[in-house]
C-alpha cells in the first residue's frame, strides 16, 4: 500500500494527472441571470494544418456588429488562434430549449467550402469562462468520462455532407465558495447535430431523429439556420480549481507505458554508463599510468610497440578545427536552444505552465530564445578564442545571425503558403515585425553582450602543447567512417525517446482535440536523452582518438545530432503510415515543421555532445605527463 502511494505521488508530481489551472488564483464568479461572454476561436483539422478563424467562414452567422477580436499573446497569434466576442446569448441560471441565432443564405462556393471543410474532419473551438468547449466521452472500462476539445463543423455520410446547424450547450457549474450566491463554472460540454429547416422555426421540439440538413453544391443558393439549446446543471464533483482534469483524463490510461519508456530509456544509460566507466577506469586508468612511467619525457620515434592509439596524437588533439567559427556559433546557438529547452521544461514540469494560459508555452519559449542570447555568445565567443580567434565581434554577429536567421527565413517563406490558403496560422504582418524587431533589437546585442563578456574572460588553454607539424591520420575501416559513428549513435539515442516521441506527434499532428500535458515525462526523458548523448560522444571520440585521427571537433557535434537525423526519418514513416493529410500544402508544412524541430533539438544534442567530448579529451590528456 505504501508503494502505491508513493507510484501515486511520484506519477502526479510528473505533472500526469494534477494540472495548475491559473484561473483558480482569481476566480471568475457570475451571479444569476448575468452575461456569459461566449468565444469564438478557429476550426482545425487533423488531416490538414490549415486552421481558419471561425468567422473568416462564409457560411456561418456573421455577427451583428463589428468584430470583436481578443487580444492576443504572441503564442496564441503563432498558433493561428482568432478568439472573438460570439453573438450567442447566455446567461448564467437561464435555460433556453431552442433559439435562433441567424439564417445564412450561402452561394455554390459557400457551399462547397462547407463541404470541403466537413470532408476534412474539421473541428470547431469555442471558449467559455476560459474553457474550451467540449464533447465528452466514458472511457473503455465505463469507469470515468473525459472530455475532448471541440466539436464536429458536420458529418459526412454516404458522399453527401451534413451541417451542424444547432449546438446544444451544458454548462456544468457549482456555487462560488466565498459567495454561494454567485456560481462558477467547472465544465462547457457542446453537443453538435444538423437539423434541417421546417415551417416551424426554432420553436420545433429537438428530436435525435429529426432530418438533417443535408449541403448540395448543384444548388445555386441555399439557407442555413443557426440556433442552440442552453442547459444548466450543477456539478459539485468537479472543483473549481481542478476543473481541466477531465482534459487530461485520458492521458492518465497509458501512465503505465510511459513508465514502461522510461525504463528502457534507463536501461539503455546503465549499459552505456557501464561502458563508459569500463573506458574511464580500467583501460584509460592503465594506459595513462603505464605511459607516465615509462615515456615520460620520450619522444614519439622512442615510444614502444605497446603505447599506441590516442597517447600518440597528444600533440595534435587540441589543433583547431576547420570552419572554426561556424562551429563555434553553432555551439553558441545549440546552448541558447538547450538553456531554452531545459527552462521550459522545468516550468511546464512543476506545473506554472497551465492550459488556460493559450499559447504560453510557445511564448516563453520564444522569450527565453531571446533572452538566452546571452548563453549564446558567451560560450560561442569562449571557445572561438580558444580556437585562437581575434575577431570576437565578428563571431558574435555571425552566431546572432546564423541560426536564428536561417530558422526565421525558414518560417518567412513557409507563411507565404499559409497566407495563399487564408489560413489563420499564416503570421500577420504585425508580429512579423515584431519577431523581427525582437531578433535584431533584443537577440542580438544580448549575444553581442555575451560574446564581449566570453572574449574577456582568460583563454581557455589546452592541456598539452600543439605540434607545428600535423601527424599524419592512418587508413580507417569503413566502420569508423563519419556516416557509419552518426547513424550508429544517433540510432541509439534515438531509441531512447522512441516511445515519448510516439506522445508527442499523436498529440501535435494527430488529436487536435486533447492536450498534451505529460511534461514530467517528457522533462525526464530529455535528461536522460541529454546524459545518453554525452556517453556516446564520449565513446566515439575514444574509439576515434585510438586509431590516431585527432579530428574530433566536427565529429564529436555531428555524432551528438544523429537522433535528430532519425527523429527526421521516422516523421516521414509517421507520415506515410500513420497520417491521413491531404493537399499539398499541409504536406509541406509537416515536413518543414518537423525539419526545423529537428534542427532545434539537433542542435540541443550535437552541442552537449560536443561539450562531453571535450570535457572528456581535456580529462584525458591532463593525466598524460608530456614535455
Amino acid at each position: 500500500m505504501k508503494l502505491y502511494s508513493v507510484f501515486g505521488a511520484l506519477t502526479v508530481s510528473l505533472g500526469v494527472v494534477q494540472a495548475i489551472d491559473f484561473t483558480s488564483w482569481s476566480s471568475k464568479s457570475y451571479a444569476d441571470g448575468e452575461p456569459i461572454p461566449l468565444m469564438v476561436n478557429k476550426v482545425t483539422s487533423d488531416s490538414t494544418q490549415l486552421p481558419y478563424a471561425y468567422y473568416d467562414l462564409p457560411f456561418v452567422c456573421p455577427p451583428l456588429e463589428k468584430i470583436s477580436h481578443v487580444g492576443l499573446n504572441l503564442g496564441e497569434i503563432l498558433r493561428g488562434d482568432r478568439i472573438a466576442r460570439s453573438d450567442y446569448v447566455v446567461n448564467m441560471g437561464e435555460e433556453a430549449e431552442c433559439a435562433t441565432l441567424c439564417t445564412v443564405k450561402v452561394d455554390t462556393s459557400d457551399i462547397e467550402r462547407a463541404i470541403s471543410l466537413i470532408r476534412n474532419s474539421y473541428v470547431v473551438e469555442w471558449i467559455m469562462d476560459n474553457l474550451p468547449g467540449a464533447t465528452s466521452f466514458v472511457s473503455v472500462d465505463k469507469t470515468h468520462k473525459y472530455y475532448a476539445a471541440g466539436f464536429k463543423l458536420g458529418s459526412y455520410e454516404n458522399d453527401v455532407a451534413y451541417i451542424n446547424n444547432h449546438v446544444t450547450m451544458i454548462v456544468r457549474y457549482r456555487p462560488d465558495v466565498k459567495d454561494p450566491s454567485r456560481k462558477q463554472i467547472v465544465a462547457f460540454e457542446v453537443y453538435p447535430k444538423s437539423i434541417a429547416a421546417d415551417s416551424a422555426g426554432c420553436r420545433r421540439k429537438i428530436k435525435s431523429d429529426g432530418k438533417k440538413l443535408g449541403l448540395d453544391s448543384s444548388k445555386d443558393t441555399m439557407e442555413i439556420t443557426y440556433s442552440y439549446s442552453v442547459y444548466f446543471k450543477e456539478d459539485l464533483d468537479i472543483e473549481y480549481s481542478n476543473r481541466w482534469d477531465l482534459y487530461f483524463l485520458n492521458n492518465t490510461e497509458s501512465d503505465s507505458i510511459h513508465w514502461l519508456a522510461v525504463i528502457n530509456s534507463l536501461v539503455i544509460l546503465s549499459l552505456l554508463t557501464a561502458l563508459v566507466a569500463i573506458i574511464m577506469v580500467r583501460t584509460l586508468s592503465r594506459d595513462i599510468q603505464t605511459y607516465n612511467q615509462d615515456l615520460h619525457g620520450e619522444d614519439d620515434k622512442n615510444i614502444s610497440e605497446d603505447v599506441s592509439g590516442w597517447k600518440l596524437v597528444h600533440g595534435d588533439v587540441f589543433r583547431p578545427p576547420v570552419h572554426k567559427g561556424v562551429l563555434a556559433s553553432l555551439v553558441g546557438a545549440g546552448v541558447q536552444m538547450f538553456v531554452m529547452a531545459l527552462a521550459v521544461l522545468g516550468f511546464a514540469t512543476f506545473g506554472f505552465l497551465s492550459p488556460s494560459y493559450r499559447g504560453g508555452f510557445l511564448t516563453l519559449a520564444l522569450v527565453l530564445f531571446v533572452f538566452a542570447g546571452v548563453f549564446s555568445g558567451y560560450f560561442s565567443s569562449r571557445l572561438y578564442k580558444s580556437f585562437k580567434g581575434v575577431k570576437w565581434l565578428k563571431n558574435a554577429l555571425r552566431t546572432a545571425s546564423l541560426v536564428p536567421g536561417v530558422l526565421f527565413g525558414f518560417i518567412f517563406v513557409l507563411n507565404f503558403f499559409s497566407w495563399a490558403q487564408s489560413s489563420s496560422s499564416a503570421i500577420p504582418f504585425g508580429t512579423l515585425i515584431g519577431l523581427i524587431s525582437m531578433w535584431l533589437l533584443i537577440l542580438m546585442p544580448l549575444v553581442v553582450i555575451g560574446g564581449w563578456w566570453g572574449f574577456k574572460r582568460p583563454t581557455i588553454e589546452p592541456p598539452v602543447r600543439v605540434k607545428q607539424i600535423a601527424r599524419q591520420i592512418p587508413e580507417r575501416p569503413w566502420y569508423m567512417s563519419l556516416w557509419f559513428s552518426v547513424a550508429f549513435g544517433g540510432f541509439v539515442a534515438f531509441a531512447v525517446i522512441l516511445i515519448e516521441l510516439l506522445f508527442i506527434l499523436k498529440s501535435v499532428w494527430q488529436d487536435k482535440t486533447g492536450y498534451y500535458y505529460l511534461y514530467g515525462f517528457l522533462g525526464l526523458t530529455y535528461v536522460i536523452e541529454m546524459v545518453t548523448v554525452v556517453e556516446i560522444s564520449i565513446v566515439t571520440t575514444y574509439v576515434q582518438l585510438s586509431a590516431e585521427d585527432y579530428n574530433w571537433w566536427w565529429r564529436s557535434f555531428s555524432v551528438g545530432t544523429g537522433s535528430a537525423f532519425w527523429i527526421f526519418l521516422y516523421s516521414v514513416w509517421y507520415y506515410l503510415t500513420k497520417l491521413n493529410m491531404t493537399g499539398f500544402v499541409s504536406g509541406l508544412l509537416f515536413f518543414s515543421y518537423s525539419l526545423i524541430a529537428c534542427v532545434v533539438y539537433g542542435l540541443c544534442t550535437g552541442t552537449v555532445g560536443f561539450l562531453g567530448s571535450y570535457w572528456f579529451v581535456s580529462k584525458i590528456y591532463t593525466a598524460v605527463k608530456t614535455d
